[in-house]
């Protein structure tokens, strides 16, 4: 079987898969909406009018209406990612979409209904939900196993240069189920033995090198159709967001760098505004019990300000519910590290949930930040990032954000240099619809433990000590 043909099989096979779930999802909820739902009198009509209401046309457009919601919420939350994701979390995933394609079944239903109580009208909903979730367990795990035996890990040849490759090859190392580093080989071997290397892998993965011999590797890789994954620079996610011009013979890639539209910024602003202000409503019990704790604690402040800096380098105070000690910085700014003495009992269970940071609700509404873009950093530490990355304020051409690309796909302690290609990533390829996946993705690391890890002890901020050379 040919390369290609043997790709395309394993792609098949996975779409089976998907296609599965989705069927068996849907299914059991079909299951509930004949047996229980489409029973009774939704619109509280004569009963001569039933009929006319539940006709079967009507019950297929409820079924696939469901299907289409929760494929939706699937594809955006990584449901169907069995095997490019960790299991637990396409479980999250799986655990989201359901319960999200079932709220807004519920949602349609209560709309309908006058006369069910809420009990009897909820429970048969929330038992299929839990149902769901169980077959949504058994099928990751089988899944995973038919993953592993498509796509053994890959066995890969790391080329690297001055920048040591330490770092990328322990996350690479995290997901040992899809990458193996086998061997590892310095630039100033030369290229020609470098390429001679090359044929032995079936895929290779490209450092942080300069461009040049980068795109040596890269075009000879495309003409022995060698996989290639490549740690991608700065001018690269520029360049990957360009738009095309076909006005020539010669192909031309435009980059406007001026940043959103005057209808962008519009509707950015007032989804920031309705959305804050139905998370200030919704999120208010929490908040108070929040600030009761911390007050009980050690009768200090609840809130603490800080000066940030947002678009164009604008300071301003952001506000958080305090989660350390009084006088936490009297030795001078630092990040919070994994071991920190610093944070309170309190402080770590709201920082792991975190629910620290919603009293930022009201710096949103304030116009101060918008709910999705980069994290606000503080001046001095961004001077001290700018040291090492004078393009580290990039970041600072968008409004900064109380979620954004780089929370959702990095880390809290995400050295400056990937944080600020995550930030450009989200900036060069903002849209309304990214701003929505973004949230909903936002639920979802609100479980994940890595994403709110402090920083090495050693450290008082994300700057690695290595030496850098970015071209």
């Amino acid at each position: 079987m040919k390369a290609n043909s043997k790709e395309q099989y394993k792609r098949f096979i996975m779409l089976l898969g998907t296609i599965l779930i989705i069927a068996v999802q849907t299914a059991m909820f079909a299951c509930l909406w004949y047996n229980y739902y489409a029973n009774r009198e939704l619109t509280g009509m004569r009963k001569y009018f039933r009929y006319f209401y539940y006709y079967r046309r009507g019950h297929w457009t409820v079924i696939i209406l469901y299907a289409v919601v929760l494929v939706l919420f699937m594809k955006v939350l990584g449901g169907f990612r069995v095997g490019y994701l960790r299991n637990l979390d396409v479980l999250y995933s799986q655990i989201l979409s359901v319960c999200a394609a079932n709220a807004v079944e519920y949602l349609q239903l209560a709309l309908i209904a006058k006369k069910w109580k809420f009990l009897q009208f909820s429970t048969p909903i929330l038992v299929l939900a839990v149902l769901q979730i169980i077959v949504g367990v058994i099928w990751i795990v089988a899944m995973r196993g038919i993953y592993a035996r498509l796509y053994p890990p890959h066995e890969m040849l790391l080329i690297y240069g001055d920048i040591s490759p330490k770092a990328l090859i322990r996350k690479l190392q995290s997901r040992g189920d899809k990458y193996r580093v086998k061997e590892t080989v310095h630039l100033k071997e030369g290229v020609d033995k470098i390429l001679g290397m090359i044929t032995g892998y079936e895929s290779i993965i490209i450092g942080d090198i300069p461009s040049h011999e980068r795109n040596l590797f890269l075009k000879y890789c495309f003409e022995k159709n060698i996989r290639c994954y490549s740690v991608p620079k700065i001018s690269d996610i520029m360049i990957i967001s360009a738009s095309e011009i076909d006005l020539f013979d010669t192909p031309l890639l435009l980059s406007r760098n001026q940043g959103m539209t005057f209808g962008q910024s519009f509707c950015k602003r007032a989804m920031d505004i309705v959305i804050a202000l139905a998370g200030c409503i919704l999120a208010s019990p929490v908040m108070l019990l929040i600030a009761v704790a911390i007050k009980l604690y050690d009768g200090g402040p609840v809130l603490y300000s800080q000066e940030r800096i947002t678009k164009d380098g604008r300071p301003f105070q952001i506000y958080k519910f305090r989660s350390m000690i009084v006088e936490s910085e009297k030795r001078g700014a630092r990040l919070a590290s994994a071991h920190d003495d610093r944070i309170t009992p309190v402080g770590r269970v709201i920082r792991r949930l975190h629910v620290d940071e919603l009293p930022q609700l009201f710096n949103v509404l304030a116009g101060d930040m918008s709910f999705v873009g980069p994290r606000p950093e503080r001046e001095e530490i961004t001077r001290e990032y700018e040291q090492s990355i004078p393009q580290f304020r990039f970041r600072l051409k968008m409004k900064a954000g109380l979620t954004g690309y780089a929370q959702v796909y990095g880390q809290y302690n995400t050295v400056p240099y990937d944080k600020l290609k995550l930030d450009l990533t989200y900036i060069e390829n903002y849209s309304l619809w990214l701003d929505i996946k973004l949230i909903l993705l936002t639920v979802k690391i609100l479980f994940q433990k890595e994403k709110s890890e402090g920083v090495a002890d050693s450290q008082k901020t994300a700057l690695k000590t290595e030496n850098r050379t970015h071209i």
